[in-house]
């Protein structure tokens, strides 16, 4: 796998052996049933897998009784937004204490490389500030000058900051389809011209030779859901053509309203631009990964066995396809993000001049609560279920971990005013958890063969939701 080794392998000081006595041991083959043996680490490698009691471990050997519990691989977080954590926290204990050892990286078609100039990256850390932070221009060029935060412009100058941090996790990086389109076409909703197309798909190709995996795409977020099915297919046939082995990571267009017709559309994009070039039953060389693939909000209760009924349709025609989920009923993302995608064009500073004019926060308005748009899934917003997350203004720390309708009874304000209001004040950097999921479904689609962990788990601030921190242990405590 492309990415950064762990920092365990760059340590001065020698590691101390370590053996573990008579676990239960799951290797990474389903084939193997689970096995009680002894296991012996020697410079953070396994040396010796034998049965219990044969081990002679050396001097200084540090020796593990793990009786009655498991031992297995490190867990793949298939779905993480670590991206600037690793680098503010390169311990990352979140993930570490999880038994997460790999993360995939560049998430829903939005991260901080590949860019051209500061203006870009600077718009890029508004937008996605209710995910990961800002770190200020001070402590940029203070605590977190040695590693060159924010000095990159390519993915392989961010893999090298995370190479310089040391982090605690393995990671892996997508190519986020979004930066590919705010770089050829802008932050605007229109259509990508030829050229345009050709130019995103030539920054792929640069992304890749970077050290990418894969590409990601985030079809509710701006400015990557501006993109038609067809220039998502041209960059997809990059991938199959040209880089054997890489994945597509698709956040779908809609996990409401058009949920099916949106998973039906990457499924088919999976057969178009990989499966037609190469003789079936021969594997496809462009995988697709669902991410977090759910079902959400009562239109979809029940609708799990469709979704599935499809994968395996394609999986018989010979498409690669997998899906991850996380094990939690509500999700998690920008407050920003329930605002129609018109809304967003041209950027953070446009949506807020908008959001500044009362006749245009009356169409959104209708937008939002009336019509259902786009950032809603296609569905009316009820604000019983959004819940406020992270804040960055003090002044809006008393409306954290709060629903929105609560908040704004408090208040004898309306939701939406209050909506409109934080997100003013915090400059588009608001989380919000979004309590629409559907538990049949979430168990549905984890039982399926194909189901890898994805946490999509955002850390940043002080109301953040479980799955940054739970998210493998309730895999296995909760649903196993």
């Amino acid at each position: 796998m492309h990415g950064i080794e762990s920092s365990s392998t760059h340590s001065a000081s020698p590691v101390s052996p370590i053996l573990f006595l008579s676990p239960t041991v799951i290797t990474a083959d389903p084939a193997d049933s689970p096995f009680v043996a002894d296991v012996l680490v020697k410079s953070g490698i396994i040396a010796e897998i034998s049965p219990p009691g044969s081990v002679r471990p050396s001097h200084g050997t540090r020796i593990i009784d793990a009786s009655g519990h498991y031992l297995t691989p490190g867990f793949i977080d298939m779905h993480a937004h670590s991206d600037l954590y690793l680098l503010t926290h390169p311990q990352h204990e979140a993930k570490i204490s999880q038994g997460c050892t790999t993360e995939v990286v560049g998430q829903d078609g939005i991260s901080y490389a590949p860019v051209r100039s500061k203006a870009e990256l600077r718009d890029i850390r508004d937008q996605i500030a209710g995910w990961n932070g800002n770190p200020s221009d001070e402590e940029c060029a203070g605590p977190l000058k040695g590693i060159g935060m924010f000095e990159w412009n390519t993915i392989r100058g961010y893999l090298d900051c995370l190479e310089r941090n040391r982090t605690a996790t393995n990671v892996a990086m997508l190519v986020p389809q979004g930066n590919l389109r705010l770089l050829a076409c802008g932050p605007f909703e229109k259509t990508a011209t030829k050229e345009e197309i050709q130019d995103q798909a030539q920054l792929l190709r640069e992304a890749m030779q970077d050290g990418a995996i894969g590409m990601s795409s985030g079809l509710t977020y701006t400015p990557g859901m501006y993109a038609s099915t067809s220039e998502l297919a041209v960059l997809c046939k990059v991938l199959a053509e040209e880089f054997p082995g890489a994945f597509y990571a698709p956040h779908h267009r809609s996990y409401g309203f058009r949920a099916i017709e949106s998973y039906g559309e990457m499924l088919e994009l999976g057969k178009t631009t990989s499966l037609h070039r190469i003789p079936f039953p021969r594997s496809p060389l462009m995988a697709i990964d669902l991410t977090h693939a759910t079902l959400n909000f009562p239109e979809n209760i029940g609708r799990a066995p469709e979704l599935l009924s499809m994968i395996d349709a394609a999986r018989s025609e010979g498409v690669d396809v997998s899906l991850d989920t996380y094990p939690y009923l509500p999700g998690c993302t920008t407050l920003a993000s329930l605002l129609p995608s018109w809304a967003c064009s041209g950027g953070p500073v446009e949506t807020l001049r908008r959001l500044d004019d009362p006749a245009t926060r009356e169409k959104i308005r209708i937008a939002i609560e009336v019509t259902g748009c786009d950032g809603g899934h296609g569905i009316p917003t009820n604000w019983e279920q959004m819940q406020i997350g992270s804040v960055n203004h003090p002044e809006l720390r008393q409306f954290s971990s709060r629903r929105v309708a609560e908040a704004a009874q408090s208040l004898s304000m309306l939701p939406i005013e209050l909506f409109f209001d934080i997100l003013r004040k915090d400059r588009l950097a608001t989380s919000c958890i979004m309590h629409v999921g559907n538990e049949e479904n979430v168990r549905m689609i984890m039982c399926h063969e194909t189901h890898t962990g994805g946490s999509d788990g955002i850390l940043h601030g002080g109301s953040t939701h479980p799955r940054a921190y739970g998210t493998f242990p309730r895999f296995l405590g909760h649903y196993a």
